[in-house]
């Protein structure tokens, strides 16, 4: 597997998240996949332990990302609406192979979005923990720094 499969696989999850394929996004997370964004504690650090400090976002396996998407398509949450006009860009992919066999794989990312007439975005950089599946990948981590953390109405998965 390569590093171009990976950026093909990064890609894959953007579109899907962008069209909405919850069932097919969910998917490329591994069951016990850690998904976190951690807050910001200055200009200078954010946080670092989600179990002790105060994180925007994390789910300690996929099934808080399934109750996310539970939420959105039962109508039982206001802020679960994921805008219809929303892009996903990624860059800057660097992948290494740990010693198990899985990949260490970083990548910048901008999420365009447009809502109430105003067009805005969110931005950050990306850690992830793939590991090589068939001829595909899992997600078993996904850790996201957001750079632009003034969030003016809300924050989800879908966002970054």
């Amino acid at each position: 597997m390569s590093v171009e499969s990976i950026r093909q696989f990064l890609y894959k999850k953007s579109l899907l998240c962008d069209q909405k394929k919850w069932d097919e996004y969910i998917e490329l997370f591994d069951e016990n996949s850690e998904f976190h964004i951690p807050q910001w504690e200055s200009e200078l650090e954010h946080t670092t332990d989600p179990k002790a400090q105060m994180s925007l976002l994390y789910y300690s396996d996929r099934s808080g990302l399934e109750d996310r998407v539970f939420r959105i398509r039962t109508d039982k949450s206001a802020a679960c609406k994921p805008l219809p006009r929303t892009m996903h860009e990624i860059t800057n992919v660097i992948a290494e192979q740990d010693e198990h066999g899985n990949y260490k794989v970083t990548n910048n990312w901008v999420t365009h979005y447009h809502r109430f007439e105003v067009s805005d975005y969110f931005y950050g950089r990306s850690e992830y923990t793939l590991k090589p599946v068939d001829d595909d990948w899992k997600i078993l981590r996904k850790f996201s720094v957001l750079l632009n953390d003034k969030v003016n109405h809300v924050l989800d998965f879908y966002h970054v």
